[in-house]
């Protein structure tokens, strides 16, 4: 009896707010007016009793389903009056449903009533892939929470970006989701970008996708129940539940399908394949024009040099230092660069420094372009330049004035003529720890500057209309009482204050995680509007689910250690294969701290196999250009011989993912979904569709160990064919400069029969053809050519696919672009060693070769 009591006790407790009531013991919703037909179903979501559990219940919801293709299905929880925040459409614009019917869809929804919850389905057996029928559905004014049951031990890859194990810890584990400057890219941390989107791999039954388009705050709990039940929960701040199940079942085509929602990847320009170097901390010009020489002399080919905040007058954008980079001595520069068919970058970071004299910020206040604070002043607060305002990007005129500065500041007739932009800082990080900081006079001058007027008082703006998805009203936009993991702490630390309100009447609370975006997005826009008929290159450092259609990304502000380059590997398969963002990569040899020589070798080598190979380091750190080192020197010029031979390889599998959401980098399971011993592999990837990279990954070592599926293989230095049975191989004696590759057998590989000191005397070097048979003796590949450049190349493109049938080599697709290049020499592997057939024979259509 007395157990009873105490039961009874602590649920008064609970109900009367003593003490905090747990998330299973709210009461949920009620289904009722359901309406469906073969293609959608729709309901009304009636909460059943009080739970404020974390802030006000939002007592009406509206539920839609739709069978939008035969393989993704839409599910959308809001709010009946459509007032909570909803991510813009022209921010990430919806897929279309295709209207197709649930009889003959992959993936089916059912539910129950009382209270709702919901699963999905497959169709192909009923296996349950998302089941939220153990937890109420909790959906509140600050606060919205919704499990589902998962498989025992499940193999669960993304909810990025984070520098986390590829394949997601399934205990006690926490993804939060908040943008956030995060130098030495922490674990267990939510980093620069949100992609909440997870793969879920189930071996033979399959793999699926789930994407929550919500841009709001969020902690992913993935854990057991004290019974031992996997689970997967979602903890947002704000936002609705808008789902989308990707059915797969292969890992390629949930890939795509992602990519379908999302976005297509933009086309990077070939030459933004090459190799780049970049150094915070170069103080003049004429060190870059050394560095430059430097690399010259060296015999290592350079396509690219950036310059970061180094180049500008006091750390204002669109400016150059009048002493240490004028403007004519920069031109001067950048002209040699393109006489040598060489590319120039620099960094554009958000903040712009509030002075009446600076014609950026004057512009920009006419043209209303900065946020506002609630009493109508600019919100004000530090990074580079001091004392900063910030873009709006959802003002009307915004875009307009981003355009015209760009052009002006990087006309190629008068001023910097760049080949691309950067986009940095832009999570937004804010110098400012804490919503004190225009407040305190100490802590401004700490840091070393000083306000110019007081702070506006810090007041939230709302609209009340219904129906408009901005945003509700009366919530606490700084300190809601659920309190996602962020490692910088509250929100509003070092970033933008989130009851700042944008233009359009949202607040930074709601699109917080959408800035950097937004930002890669707008320059790129400039950048076609500077060159209408160019392809524009932009690399961000923050981004969210849809960045890959506006930018490249590399993964912040990494660290010179072993540990970060095993990392880089994870980060750039979660990027690549599962969050269609494929031109990504790390700062190679690291950001911060000291680069060793040896650690340095192996990650020019390992480098040169990823999509963004680019060098770059701290202000505070020592020089480390690949030339400061005699074995790095050697090191490079074979990593970057290599990569160039294979670079139309490489942009044929990035064309691929923009134009059909082929990942360009993958992981084993990929390619053998039904191989256990794939799962957990996280230092190995496919490179293309037949390339496999396993590079020594243990500290200062020359021994490597991995993992070859059952299948046959061909050593990519020696051709030697290899069988392997799923086995482990180990290798001694790898040199700094070597690094295991393999075809897979099966694949015709097109390289360039030469490199060259640029791509574009490269893209003038004829074509090697590899055939590596598979088991049955067959083999295919794919190239794609255009000019390299062009936003629209129309008909002016090849896309060849080649096929071995054992003895004939046909090529066959369209034959569009004209090239001088030919096939020089066609070269095939087998048991007895490799045979080499001498050419040339034209790229063109009817091309035959027989053995």
């Amino acid at each position: 009896m007395a157990f009873s009591i105490a039961l009874l006790l602590l649920f008064a407790a609970a109900v009367l707010g003593h003490i905090p009531r747990p998330a299973a013991s709210c009461p949920g919703y009620r289904a009722t007016n359901v309406q469906q037909d073969d293609s959608y179903l729709v309901a009304d979501l009636v909460l059943i009793g009080s739970c404020n559990l974390h802030s006000k219940d939002v007592k009406n919801l509206r539920l839609l389903v739709e069978y939008q293709t035969d393989t993704r299905l839409h599910v959308l929880i809001e709010d009946a009056d459509r007032t909570v925040y909803q991510v813009q459409e022209h921010v990430l614009p919806r897929p279309k449903s295709q209207n197709a019917t649930a009889n003959g869809a992959a993936l089916k929804f059912s539910f129950t009533e009382n209270p709702f919850t919901f699963n999905v389905t497959r169709a192909s057996g009923g296996e349950v892939l998302f089941d939220t029928s153990d937890s109420p559905l909790n959906f509140e004014t600050q606060y919205v929470r919704l499990r589902t049951s998962l498989p025992q031990n499940p193999n669960l890859y993304g909810l990025g970006e984070h520098s986390d194990d590829f394949r997601l810890a399934t205990t006690g584990y926490t993804r939060t989701f908040w943008n956030a400057e995060s130098p030495f890219i922490p674990n267990r941390a939510n980093l620069y970008g949100s992609h909440p989107v997870y793969f879920d791999h189930r071996g033979d039954a399959g793999t699926h996708g789930v994407f929550l388009l919500n841009a709001n705050g969020m902690d992913i709990l993935i854990d057991k129940t004290e019974s031992g039940q996997q689970y997967l929960e979602y903890n947002t701040i704000g936002g609705v539940l808008d789902f989308y199940f990707l059915a797969g079942p292969q890992p390629a085509s949930v890939a795509k399908q992602y990519a379908e929602v999302a976005g297509l990847p933009a086309m990077m320009p070939y030459w933004s394949l090459g190799f780049h170097q970049c150094k915070y901390g170069w103080q003049t010009i004429d060190y870059v024009a050394e560095v430059v020489a430097n690399y010259s002399a060296a015999g290592i080919p350079l396509e690219t040099v950036w310059g970061d905040i180094d180049y500008m007058d006091s750390k204002r954008d669109f400016s150059t230092d009048p002493s240490r980079y004028p403007t004519d001595k920069a031109r001067r520069l950048i002209d040699s660069l393109h006489d040598n068919d060489q590319h120039y970058i620099q960094i554009l970071d958000p903040g712009i420094r509030q002075l009446d004299n600076y014609g950026v910020y004057k512009r920009g206040a006419e043209q209303g372009a900065f946020l506002r604070a609630s009493d109508g002043s600019y919100y004000r607060g530090l990074q580079w330049p001091g004392e900063v305002v910030w873009p709006d990007w959802f003002a009307p005129n915004t875009q307009a004035w981003w355009n015209g500065e760009i052009q002006s500041f990087y006309d190629p007739s008068t001023g910097i003529d760049v080949d691309g932009l950067w986009t940095d800082m832009n999570e937004a990080s804010n110098m400012c720890p804490d919503t004190n900081c225009l407040t305190s006079t100490s802590s401004i001058e700490a840091l070393g500057w000083t306000p110019q007027k007081a702070p506006p008082q810090l007041r939230a703006r709302q609209s009340d209309a219904a129906g408009h998805k901005l945003g509700l009203p009366d919530r606490d936009l700084f300190s809601p009482t659920y309190k996602i993991a962020s490692h910088r702490g509250p929100l509003s630390a070092f970033t933008l204050y989130t009851n700042i309100t944008n233009a359009d009447g949202t607040h930074q609370y709601d699109t917080h995680n959408l800035y950097g975006s937004m930002m890669a997005a707008a320059t790129r826009a400039a950048l076609i509007t500077r060159r209408p008929s160019k392809r524009p290159f932009v690399l961000t450092r923050s981004t969210f689910a849809g960045t890959g259609r506006h930018a490249a990304h590399w993964f912040g502000d990494n660290a010179s250690t072993w540990d970060h380059y095993r990392a880089a590997i994870r980060q750039m398969l979660g990027f690549a294969a599962v969050h269609a963002m494929p031109m990504v990569g790390s700062d190679v040899c690291g950001f911060n701290g000291n680069a060793e020589e040896l650690m340095c070798a192996r990650w020019a080598m390992m480098g040169a196999f990823q999509p963004f190979f680019r060098n770059h380091a701290d202000v505070s750190a020592p020089d480390q250009e690949f030339y400061r080192w005699e074995i790095v020197t050697e090191v490079a010029k074979k990593a970057i011989d290599v990569r160039y031979r294979l670079l139309d390889y490489l942009y044929t599998a990035i064309w691929r993912a923009s134009e059909e959401g082929r990942a360009a980098v993958s992981p084993l399971w990929f390619h053998y979904p039904g191989d256990a011993a794939t799962w957990g592999v996280q230092t190995q990837w496919f490179l293309g569709e037949g390339l496999l990279v396993s590079p020594v990954v243990d500290d200062n070592s020359q021994a490597v160990s991995y993992y070859l599926p059952k299948d046959v293989w061909y050593d990519f230095w020696t051709g030697e064919r290899v069988v392997s049975t799923g086995e482990m191989k180990s290798v001694d004696g790898v040199g700094w400069g070597d690094i295991p590759v393999h075809i897979k057998g099966g694949t015709i590989l097109l390289m360039r029969a030469k490199s060259a000191n640029t791509t574009t005397e490269l893209r003038k070097q004829n074509f090697v053809i590899t055939i590596a048979p598979g088991v049955d003796g067959t083999a295919k590949g794919a190239l794609y050519l255009d000019d390299g450049e062009s936003l629209d190349v129309r008909d002016q493109k090849s896309q060849i696919t080649f096929s071995w049938n054992g003895k004939a080599l046909e090529a066959s697709g369209t034959f569009g672009y004209a090239t001088d290049a030919v096939v020089e020499r066609v070269v095939v592997l087998g048991d007895g060693g490799s045979r080499t057939h001498e050419g040339p024979w034209g790229l063109h259509e009817g091309f035959v070769f027989y053995l």
